[in-house]
C-alpha cells in the first residue's frame, strides 16, 4: 500500500532547499582545501584554512553517511546498518503503538490528564474568536491534521468503533438535566420568543387552513336541538372568533397572560428536568424506548459516514465552514459554554468518562489500528513521511557537522604548531 506524504509540498520545498545547501556548503570545503592545499607555503595562514576545510569535509561526510543511512542505503551500497527506517519500519510501528498505549490510552493516565481540564470553557473560547490570530492558525493545522487523519485511517475499523462507542455511550448520556441546562438558559437569554411567535403564526394559519373541518366538528357535536334552531352555526362562529382574537392578542401583546402562561411552564420544565427525580427517570425511560427503535438504530450506522463526510468537507474549507448561520451558532453555544459552569461541569464530565472508558475498552484495539496502518505502508511512504517531518532539521545537522568539524581541524592545526 502506497500512502502520498504527510508533509505538504512548502515542506518538502524547505527539506531540499536545506539539503541542497548542506551539500553546497561542503562543496565549497572542498574547494577551499584544493585552494588551501595550493598556496599552503606561501603563509602560515593557509595552514589554519587547510585544516579547516580538510576537517570540515570530514565533519560533514560523516554526517552525511548518518543521515544518509537513516532513511536509505548511502551511494547505493549494501553497508550493513544503513537505511535503517525502512529496514525496522514494523518494529517502529509496534514501538509507536507500545508507546501510545502506554502514555496516553491507560485509564489512569487518561484521567489524570483530563482532571485538571476544562474541555467545555475552552471549547467555548475557540467558538468564540476562531477566526483570527492562533486561533486561526491552531484551527488551520489542526484542520489539515484532521484531514490527513481521516483519509489514512482504516475506515471499516475505524467507522465500527465509532458506532459502537455511540451505542454504549448513549444510554448512559442523562440528558434531562442537559434539556434543563438548555431551556432555563434559552429563557434567560430570551431565545425563545421567536420560537412562541412562530408556533403563534403557525397556530393562526393552521387554524385558518382548517376552519371548514373545525367548523364541521362543531356543529357534529352540538346538542340536537342547537341543530334545529341554526344555532350550531353561530356557536362555531363564536369559537373560532375567539380563537383567532386570542392568538392576534398573543402576537401583538408582548405581556399577555396566555404568553405568561407558557413561559411559566417552561420554566418549571426546566426546574422539573433538573431537579425532579420522577421527571428525569420519565425523560430517561423515553430515551431509551427511542433508542430501542430499529430507525434509530439505522440512524446511528449512518451518522458516521455521513459525519466524517462532513468533517473532510470542513477539513478542506475551515474558513467556510464558520461563515453564515453555522458560525453564529457555533459562537452562541461558545457563549453558553463560557459562562454557564453547571454546563461545563456536565461536558467536562462526560468527556472525561468517555475518554477514560475509550481508553479501557478499545485501547488495544485503538493501538492495532495504528500499528497495522503503519505495517501496511511499503517502505517508501515510511521513509517519505518521516523524512519530510524532520528532513529539514537533519540537514542542519549536516551543517554544523560541517562547520565544527573545521573548527575542530583549526584547533588541533593550533595545538600541533604550538608542541
Amino acid at each position: 500500500m502506497t500512502g502520498a506524504a504527510v508533509s505538504g509540498p512548502e515542506t518538502i520545498d524547505r527539506a531540499r532547499i536545506m539539503r541542497r545547501t548542506a551539500t553546497g556548503l561542503l562543496v565549497l570545503m572542498a574547494g577551499v582545501f584544493l585552494i588551501a592545499r595550493h598556496f599552503q607555503g606561501l603563509h602560515p595562514g593557509w595552514g589554519y584554512l587547510l585544516a579547516f576545510s580538510e576537517a570540515a569535509m570530514v565533519g560533514g561526510l560523516a554526517d552525511w553517511f548518518a543521515v544518509t543511512a537513516l532513511f536509505r542505503r548511502p551511494l547505493g551500497l549494501p553497508i550493513p546498518h544503513t537505511a535503517i527506517i525502512p529496514a525496522n519500519k514494523d518494529r517502529i510501528a509496534d514501538t509507536m503503538a507500545a508507546f501510545l498505549r502506554e502514555n496516553f490510552l491507560t485509564p489512569a493516565v487518561v484521567a489524570r490528564r483530563m482532571r485538571g481540564m476544562n474541555l467545555a470553557a475552552a471549547m467555548g473560547a475557540f467558538l468564540v474568536d476562531s477566526r483570527g490570530g492562533e486561533e486561526a492558525r491552531l484551527r488551520d493545522g489542526a484542520a489539515g491534521l484532521a484531514g490527513d487523519i481521516l483519509r489514512s485511517l482504516d475506515q471499516k475499523r475505524l467507522g465500527g468503533l465509532v458506532k459502537e462507542g455511540i451505542r454504549l455511550q448513549l444510554p448512559r448520556i442523562e440528558v434531562a438535566p442537559l434539556l434543563g441546562q438548555m431551556i432555563g438558559a434559552a429563557i434567560a437569554d430570551k431565545r425563545h420568543l421567536p420560537v412562541l411567535e412562530s408556533a403563534i403564526r403557525w397556530a393562526g394559519h393552521t387554524l385558518e387552513e382548517n376552519e371548514a373541518l373545525v367548523r364541521s366538528l362543531i356543529t357534529r357535536r352540538a346538542a340536537r336541538i342547537f341543530q334545529l334552531t341554526g344555532l350550531d352555526t353561530r356557536i362555531a362562529n363564536a369559537v373560532l372568533d375567539g380563537i383567532y382574537k386570542l392568538l392576534a392578542e398573543c402576537a401583538v401583546d408582548p405581556a399577555h397572560p396566555l404568553r405568561r402562561k407558557v413561559e411559566e411552564g417552561l420554566e418549571r420544565l426546566a426546574h422539573d428536568l433538573q431537579h425532579d427525580p420522577a421527571m428525569r427517570a420519565r425523560v430517561e425511560r423515553m430515551k431509551l424506548e427511542l433508542l430501542a427503535e430499529p430507525a434509530v438504530g439505522a440512524w446511528i450506522d449512518g451518522l458516521w459516514e455521513r459525519a466524517r463526510a462532513a468533517l473532510l468537507r470542513a477539513t478542506a474549507d475551515p474558513e467556510r465552514a464558520l461563515n453564515g448561520q453555522f458560525g453564529s451558532m457555533l459562537a452562541e453555544l461558545g457563549k453558553a459554554l463560557e459562562r454557564d459552569t453547571r454546563l461545563q461541569y456536565l461536558i467536562n464530565r462526560f468527556a472525561r468518562r468517555t475518554a477514560v472508558g475509550v481508553a479501557s475498552r478499545y485501547g488495544g484495539q485503538i493501538v492495532r489500528l495504528v500499528s497495522e496502518t503503519v505495517k501496511r505502508w511499503d517502505a517508501r511512504t515510511v521513509t517519505d513521511r518521516v523524512e519530510g517531518a524532520v528532513g529539514r532539521d537533519l540537514q542542519f545537522i549536516r551543517i554544523n557537522g560541517t562547520m565544527v568539524g573545521g573548527l575542530v581541524g583549526v584547533a588541533i592545526h593550533a595545538v600541533d604548531g604550538w608542541l
